[in-house]
């Protein structure tokens, strides 16, 4: 694929395994804003047509250590319900659904839906998805407004809940070690 970028969230998502391998990675910082914007600027300035959005999610559902192909995102802390609005609508967002459909990349992995939202998940998200995030969404909808491929693959480091913090940076370098390998079956 010559017309992709790399978009991860942190350098701690990568442990500089990427850039010792010559890859160049484009990093958005934390949350759907700093997500958005980034994704708009590399899509504009690289014109590439794939963006690839590896990175580290907490789950309930998946087993820590896992990598899952992203199949889905939905907002989990979208939350206009006290005006009608389901939890994860966004009200008077005619062009996208409350879910973002992404096409299959990766035949041999588990698929997901990730709920993404600006804090930490330490619990059950309000919307029905099985793995968290805090990018994701943001992602897909700049990369469907645009019209650019989005593949997302996310490490499981956490299982979402009262230890999730310890566990994400506990398990940062084994993510990294796998999503370089997977990384390097694409290229």
């Amino acid at each position: 694929m010559s017309d992709l970028a790399l978009i991860m969230a942190l350098p701690n998502e990568s442990k500089g395994l990427f850039e010792a391998e010559g890859i160049q990675v484009n990093y958005s910082g934390i949350g759907k804003v700093n997500a958005a914007f980034k994704a708009f600027e590399v899509i504009q300035k690289t014109g590439c047509n794939t963006l690839l959005n590896l990175g580290t999610a907490g789950s309930s559902h998946f087993n820590a250590h896992d990598l899952v192909e992203v199949t889905q995102f939905v907002q989990r802390d979208m939350d206009v319900s006290p005006l009608g609005f389901e939890v994860g609508v966004t009200p008077v967002d005619t062009d996208y659904p409350a879910a973002i459909h992404l096409d299959e990349y990766f035949e041999h992995l588990p698929k997901g839906i990730c709920g993404t939202g600006d804090n930490f998940e330490v619990g059950i998200p309000k919307v029905p998805c099985n793995l968290v995030d805090m990018e994701g969404y943001a992602l897909a909808k700049v990369c469907k407004r645009l019209g650019v491929r989005l593949i997302s693959v996310k490490y499981i480091t956490d299982g979402a809940d009262d230890a999730a913090h310890l566990d994400w940076e506990e398990n940062l370098l084994f993510g990294a070690k796998k999503l370089l390998e997977l990384y390097q079956l694409i290229k």
